[in-house]
């Protein structure tokens, strides 16, 4: 069982990934921000961090960098899991330091073998 963070602005898609998560069998945490999601992270230290990109303040992009490069937080495996599907997004996206970019609406098998993989890694 792994601990995994879901950081996005809509509580629709928030309360789906938690479903998804929680019936695979792992404890969840949410967020509703970067900078939610950067506190969560340096208190709770979950295993995996599933992000969306497009959010309100500090996007997901930049809480991805600043999560790599705080050494309390780099080992935590982040995920994007966003509506915006441009290959350059998904490049940026693996390039601040993501294991996996999956596009909404997510395929829940893709998310269940991206956080298996991370959680292994």
């Amino acid at each position: 069982m792994a601990k995994v963070l879901i950081v996005d602005d809509s509580p629709a898609q928030v309360f789906s990934l938690k479903k998804l998560v929680e019936d695979w069998g792992h404890e969840t945490l949410t967020a509703e921000n970067g900078d939610q999601a950067l506190q969560i992270a340096r208190e709770e230290l979950p295993n995996v961090i599933l992000m969306d990109v497009v959010m309100p303040g500090m996007n997901g992009f930049q809480a991805a960098r600043k999560l790599s490069r705080d050494p309390a937080t780099r080992s935590i495996a982040v995920i994007f899991v966003s509506i915006k599907d441009d290959e350059a997004d998904r490049i940026w996206g693996m390039r601040q330091g993501a294991t996996a970019y999956l596009t909404k609406p997510v395929n829940p098998e893709a998310l269940l073998s991206a956080i298996t993989d991370a959680v292994a890694a």
